[in-house]
């Protein structure tokens, strides 16, 4: 799996700002700055500094990329919203796998978690695994290489 974030580890930790830029990034393709300032979004208030500085920075962690236009960027997102959540999601259980030496801690704290905010989502859960184990079982038996046995040397 790809690591989408270099300099934060997770989209929890963008600002405010940062988030909102990325949000009218996503629904609209891309944008320069200027189109930013003079829509009618958020962006419409801030300093036309504000907005180029934001979106520096979200370039800088990897999250766009930017094609020069004139004299200014157009900035394109890098990842979609499911890719940048996902990965969120993904840091988030690391984090919480990190926490103990013993794996059925923070296991049972998982199901504990999904049990509480629908049972069904346990179905959901048990369904995954089962099928990240044909998965890996699969993956094993392909990888198994049979190699032949060679006649012992007499000494």
């Amino acid at each position: 799996m790809k690591h989408i974030f270099h300099f934060r580890t997770a989209p929890s930790q963008l600002g405010p700002l940062e988030q909102c830029l990325l949000d009218m990034l996503w629904e609209r393709g891309s944008a320069t700055v200027r189109e930013l300032v003079e829509s009618d979004g958020v962006c419409r208030d801030l300093a036309y500094t504000t907005v180029m500085t934001t979106l520096d920075r979200l370039f800088k962690k990897k999250l766009l990329t930017r094609q020069s236009e004139g004299r200014a960027f157009r900035y394109t997102p890098r990842v979609t919203r499911e890719e940048l959540h996902r990965e969120a999601a993904g840091e988030a259980f690391r984090q919480l796998l990190n926490v103990s030496a013993a794996p059925s801690l923070p296991l049972s704290y998982l199901v504990e978690i999904v049990s509480e905010r629908d049972i069904r989502w346990l179905d959901h859960l048990r369904e995954l695994v089962e099928t990240k184990r044909r998965e890996l079982a699969k993956g094993a038996r392909q990888n198994q290489v049979v190699t032949p046995s060679r006649p012992k040397e007499r000494p």
